[in-house]
């Protein structure tokens, strides 16, 4: 490599670690596309017109990629999902359906974009494995540790292709601290901090007509019967703050901020760390619950995530005195020789000039790290089924960062020290904790 940068990390092993390497074009095999399709283009169907929905339709942007199908258990907004989709192809031929089993039983569909809650993940994605269509599905990975593996255990037994949807791993200031970290330009790192917004309090439980068209049991799904209020769908309440509707923050739907930021920020955190395909074995937790009104997800915490080596991925939200007071900052890499931090707008360093004058711009070999966002990131998925590259966000690594909030969550739950075994995905000798790494569903829903 040219300039400063000591390191060995080739692009393709920075950027995906163990991944294959880029494999040349392939002929699609017949069940790449559905029947109905042009052989040169991927038609995709949308689970779930809320809160994302305004980013997935933007897939439709990439040249041969068309999005023929949108499904919510709300018919209000799929039939808005679908006049955006028409508007945007110009005709009126993008179906809708009320049931996610509806669209992937759908033939013209090949793709399958998941923007659901949190608690439908893990079944629709191994829904569409099944049905042999590729998927992108939004974070967190899984509501939980369990049902995150067996979505890649579906995946790989259908062969087909996942996209975690954390966009940040396609984008160009996360790229280049982790570059940085990994590279020795700040020393030795041996912490990286996650920093997410604290999370909200509220949810009115006096408002509970459940909206005309909208099948709440089927919300509801595997999660238990749960009384409705309407927060909980709307973006009223945390909507003036801009946040999502209030089913994030509810515990039997979401996982709160802690795998919804975590997601995101944990996983930049792991890939500044090179921590990718290593799990932490030791977890230290500590965070408050709202204290009234319907959402129950922690809203404030701070977490120790203890690797083998003693290196860490310290995990908090900035309201916590422990947390690094430095506004803006999504991670902190902090090395022997400085820091470097990153969020989707920059990245910036305790060394004046570190982050231009190290970045080996003329190196064809890092012409991704100069591109970056949620259309890259559906770009990744795109080559990845017609050409075979290997994806930005794979699937084992979103497990194990979706499972390093997961563990957060824990920790704080139990409030206790938690020792991970990361190859049985249990805890050491703690049955009580082990319960919470999965979840009954209810009838008929099962992971069987």
């Amino acid at each position: 490599m040219q300039n400063t940068v000591k390191t060995g990390l080739s692009r393709r092993k920075f950027l995906f670690g163990s991944a294959a390497a880029l494999a040349a074009p392939l002929i699609l095999p017949s069940r790449l596309f559905g029947q109905a399709s042009p052989s040169n283009t991927l038609n995709v169907g949308i689970i779930g017109c809320g809160n994302r929905f305004r980013t997935h339709k933007t897939i439709g942007q990439i040249p041969g990629v068309r999005v023929v199908a949108v499904c919510d258990v709300w018919d209000e907004r799929a039939t808005v999902g679908k006049a955006q989709i028409d508007e945007t192809n110009g005709d009126t031929h993008c179906k809708t359906y009320g049931d996610f089993r509806d669209l992937i039983a759908d033939t013209e569909v090949d793709v399958v974009i998941i923007g659901a809650p949190d608690h439908w993940h893990a079944l629709i994605a191994i829904a569409a494995a099944n049905a042999g269509k590729h998927i992108y599905l939004e974070k967190p990975f899984a509501y939980s540790v369990e049902e995150g593996r067996a979505v890649i255990n579906a995946v790989r037994r259908n062969g087909v292709i996942l996209q975690h949807g954390t966009q940040q791993r396609s984008s160009a200031p996360f790229q280049r601290a982790a570059y940085l970290a990994q590279g020795g330009l700040i020393g030795d790192v041996n912490t990286v901090y996650a920093i997410s917004p604290p999370g909200p309090s509220g949810g009115d439980p006096s408002k509970t007509q459940i909206p005309a068209g909208h099948n709440y049991d089927l919300f509801t799904g595997p999660a238990p019967k749960t009384p409705f209020y309407l927060d909980m769908v709307t973006r009223s309440g945390t909507a003036a703050r801009g946040g999502p509707p209030g089913w994030y923050f509810t515990s039997v739907f979401g996982g709160g901020w802690v795998t919804a930021w975590g997601s995101h920020h944990v996983d930049s955190a792991q890939f500044a760390l090179g921590k990718d395909h290593e799990a932490p074995v030791k977890i230290e937790a500590k965070g408050l619950y709202p204290e009234k009104g319907m959402f129950d997800t922690a809203h404030s915490w701070y977490a120790e995530l203890t690797y083998a080596d003693g290196k860490k991925i310290i995990y908090c939200t900035p309201d916590r005195p422990e947390c690094p007071k430095m506004p803006g900052a999504n991670i902190i890499a902090v090395g022997e020789a400085g820091w470097v931090a990153a969020n989707r707008g920059k990245v910036w360093s305790s060394q004046p000039g570190l982050t231009e004058r190290n970045w080996p711009k003329d190196n064809p070999a890092l012409q991704l790290m100069d591109r970056g966002g949620q259309m890259d990131h559906f770009q990744s998925l795109v080559d990845a089924i017609r050409y075979g590259t290997p994806v930005n966000a794979p699937m084992e690594i979103g497990q194990l960062s979706t499972t390093l909030c997961h563990l957060t969550s824990i920790g704080i739950e139990t409030q206790r020290l938690l020792n991970w075994n990361s190859s049985a995905e249990r805890f050491v000798d703690d049955p009580q904790a082990d319960r919470l790494l999965g979840r009954s569903m209810r009838a008929p829903w099962t992971l069987a």
